[in-house]
């Protein structure tokens, strides 16, 4: 939560964006003199900075936090200024959680309200619950209300995330309709409603892979302003995102810095992007593409693996047969029809490039 004490944050697995970045969002808010909308933080300008990175006049470097068209951050920040909900869609592996994380942080500085969309996903999860005890001794009253994450944003005029939205089935999804329409949440048992405060809104993300889970009805649609995180652009930002991630992970792992493993960051890279689009990078030879996705949070995945393999069992330096496993282990998710795309592409593709004959051998052992 903000405000931990530092040596707290230390110790977390994985702190929440605003402790992450706490120095840089303080250098930004000092540094920020353009307007600001209520209750938020940082001006838009701000915040598309904190997520696009630059270097602020004394010296300060923002970090980025996204790569990729300026245009989609300064869109979907201008959205959450608005009062139209924002929708981030994309395939798995865009960086739409880690973006809505960064976007409530920045307007915020609270990215934790948050709502996590599952088939399982409750009306109270989005609404209020209820505490059954005080509710079956004194009745309905305020005290026995349980406030939603939504319902607690609304209140004090913060953004809210809702995480895997299609995954909520869709009679819950369409609780947010009022919500996002009205600004208001209706509590009938109490003949009351709580209306939303001015610098409120949600951000919502999305799989467009998973339409007909639970499409979203057009009347909450409409309601969202959609946001498209497409794929990084090329290998070069691809590669850039994979070894700027696996460093931050590294870090939080206390696992060794590997200056040496941009090759075979590029290579997992390299292999993801040409099954995936289902042409090598050359454009002269179609493959046939596995039924994952290989996201580039699939890559981040891999690449750390490896540089725990390379630091537990190895010298420290990340090499091919580190990241060899790993990536058998994101391409053939079916056994029989993604072994056969596998082969395929190590004996027509890898095998033929000269300079990556130590990871042919790698990925030919790992499969033995």
């Amino acid at each position: 939560m903000p405000g931990q004490p530092e040596n707290r944050v230390q110790q977390v697995l994985r702190p929440h964006a605003e402790d992450a970045f706490a120095g840089e969002l303080a250098a930004l808010a000092a540094a920020d003199d353009r307007p600001r909308p209520a209750r938020w933080r940082l001006s838009p300008w701000a915040v598309a900075t904190y997520l696009l990175g630059g270097t602020l006049p004394d010296g300060t470097v923002i970090t980025p936090k996204y790569v990729g068209p300026r245009r989609v951050v300064e869109v979907a920040v201008t959205t959450l200024a608005t009062d139209r909900a924002l929708l981030l869609l994309g395939v798995p592996g865009t960086a739409k959680t880690w973006v809505s994380e960064h976007l409530a942080a920045a307007v915020s500085g609270d990215s934790t309200l948050l709502v996590q969309g599952t088939a399982g996903t409750a009306e109270e999860a989005v609404r209020y619950g209820w505490d059954y005890a005080r509710l079956l001794a004194h009745g309905p009253s305020r005290e026995a209300l349980v406030p939603s994450p939504v319902m607690r944003a609304m209140e004090q005029g913060m953004t809210v995330r809702v995480e895997e939205l299609t995954r909520i089935p869709a009679d819950v999804q369409d609780s947010l309709i009022t919500i996002l329409s009205e600004k208001t949440l209706p509590v009938p048992e109490l003949g009351e409603e709580v209306q939303a405060v001015r610098g409120f809104n949600l951000v919502a993300t999305a799989n467009d892979r998973d339409r007909g889970v639970n499409d979203l009805s057009s009347a909450l649609r409409r309601r969202f302003n959609t946001v498209v995180l497409p794929l990084p652009a090329t290998a070069d930002d691809e590669v850039d995102i994979v070894a700027r991630r696996v460093d931050q992970l590294g870090r939080s792992l206390d696992l060794p810095a590997a200056p040496d493993g941009i090759d075979e960051i590029r290579r997992v890279v390299t292999v993801f992007r040409e099954l995936r689009a289902g042409v090598t990078a050359d454009g002269r030879t179609k493959l046939k593409s596995p039924s994952g996705t290989l996201s580039t949070a699939e890559a981040i995945s891999v690449v750390t693996g490896g540089l725990a393999l390379a630091a537990h069992f190895g010298d420290g330096v990340l090499r091919a047969g580190d990241v060899a496993a790993g990536v058998l282990g994101a391409v053939v998710r079916d056994p029989a029809a993604d072994r056969v795309v596998w082969q395929e592409y190590l004996e027509t593709v890898v095998r033929e490039r000269e300079d990556w004959q130590d990871f042919y051998r790698a990925c030919r052992e790992a499969a033995a």
